[in-house]
Order: C-alpha cells, then sequence, then structure tokens
C-alpha cells in the first residue's frame, strides 16, 4: 500500500508562491537586458541559444540588486538549471509554463503600464488549450513587430482557482477604448493572423469596476 500523501503546509505554499514571485521578477530582469542587446528571451530560445552563462551573469547581478529574493531564487537550483527552465518553454510556451499565470508582450516603445490603463481595452480571445500555444505565437509575434495593440498577455498552465474552464485567452490591448477606428484595425489584424470567429471587446474600466458575464448580462462593448 502506497503512503498518502501529507497535505502541503502553509509554508510549504509559501515558500512556492515567494519562488515563482522571484523567478518572475528574475524573467523580468533578464528580458530587461536582453532588450538592451537588441533581443529577448523568446528570440534566444527558439533560435537555439544556450543561456547557461548569460543566466549565472544575471544571476549573480540579479540577486545583489534583490537580495531578500535570493533565497526563493535558489531553490530552483543553479544559473543552468534556470536556463533549462527557459528552455523548457517557462515563460515562453503558455502550456509549458507553471510559474506564472500570465506570459505577456509589449508592443514596442509602449511604456509597460499602458495596458493597465483605465481608458484601455482588450479583444478576449478564448481557446482550448491545444490551440493556445501556437494562437499565442501568432499574437506574441504581431504585437512585437508592432503591428496588433499596445501589449498583449495569455493565460498559461499554472492552476488558477478562478478559472471557470478549462479553456485559456489571449487578451490584446489597445490604448483608447473609444477610439473605434483603432479598435476595429486591431480587430482586423487578428482576422489576418485566422482568428475570423467573433470575439468581443472588453473596456478595462469595466474589469476594474468588477463587470463580469453572467446569465443575460453582456459586459463587451464590442462584438465582431
Amino acid at each position: 500500500m502506497s503512503e498518502e500523501r501529507a497535505p502541503e503546509s502553509g509554508d510549504e505554499i509559501m515558500s512556492e508562491e515567494l519562488t515563482d514571485l522571484a523567478f518572475g521578477m528574475f524573467t523580468i530582469f533578464m528580458e530587461q537586458q536582453l532588450e538592451k542587446e537588441g533581443t529577448c528571451l523568446y528570440r534566444e530560445i527558439e533560435a537555439g541559444t544556450d543561456l547557461s552563462v548569460r543566466c549565472e551573469t544575471l544571476l549573480t547581478a540579479f540577486c545583489e540588486e534583490y537580495p531578500p529574493l535570493a533565497p526563493a531564487l535558489a531553490m530552483l537550483g543553479t544559473a543552468t538549471d534556470i536556463a533549462g527552465l527557459y528552455a523548457a518553454g517557462e515563460g515562453i510556451i503558455p502550456t509549458k509554463t507553471t510559474k506564472s499565470y500570465w506570459i505577456q508582450q509589449d508592443s514596442p516603445d509602449v511604456h509597460p503600464g499602458a495596458t493597465g490603463a483605465e481608458d484601455a481595452g482588450k479583444w478576449l480571445i478564448f481557446l482550448a488549450p491545444e490551440e493556445v500555444d501556437a494562437a499565442w505565437q501568432k499574437v506574441r509575434d504581431a504585437t512585437a513587430a508592432g503591428t496588433l495593440g499596445i501589449g498583449a498577455k495569455v493565460s498559461t498552465a499554472k492552476e488558477n482557482e478562478d478559472s471557470r474552464d478549462d479553456r485559456k485567452v489571449i487578451y490584446v490591448f489597445t490604448p483608447d477604448w473609444s477610439d473605434e477606428e483603432d479598435v476595429m484595425r486591431v480587430r482586423n489584424e487578428l482576422k489576418n493572423l485566422g482568428f475570423v470567429d467573433r470575439i468581443g471587446y472588453k473596456r478595462n474600466l469595466d474589469t476594474y469596476a468588477g463587470e463580469y458575464r453572467e446569465k443575460g448580462k453582456r459586459v463587451t462593448y464590442y462584438s465582431v
């Protein structure tokens, strides 16, 4: 008879959450350094680049700048271990990402906080898990090229108790929900990428007001 696994303690859960937070912070730190070099994490991984040496250099710098997070990040292992996580798709491929709820891609020369502005809004693309990786790659690449909106993000494989079903969602943001011309321009670009089924657009101000879909209640501002 196999041993029954003891439930995780609160300390273990907190430790895992802190480790995931530290890893997320390190990933942002690494992306910032790669951006200075004219590249980014997903491009390096998709090109087959071994990031072990770069991770080791940046890990030292990160721990010096954020010493309280160093012990949590060390729980993941060495710099080579962290590079291995990226190589396996962590933080890059939605279905391979379990340490963060979202993967985000900003458009070039856009302030990182622009997608969270109250005037902004987003097209919502709901997808089955087996469809999300390829769909995200299309949206991510178009966003990075500056042909879509100000940013995009996708839900990942990390278990989220707030999820209502197993579908994944991609948000494609525009800066101003009232700028219908720009909102529809982004919708047409999404159609060109293959997203031809009807999708909805939700204003950030409605999200912040706690407006979520219920039976018989419409919360999308545009639906095309």
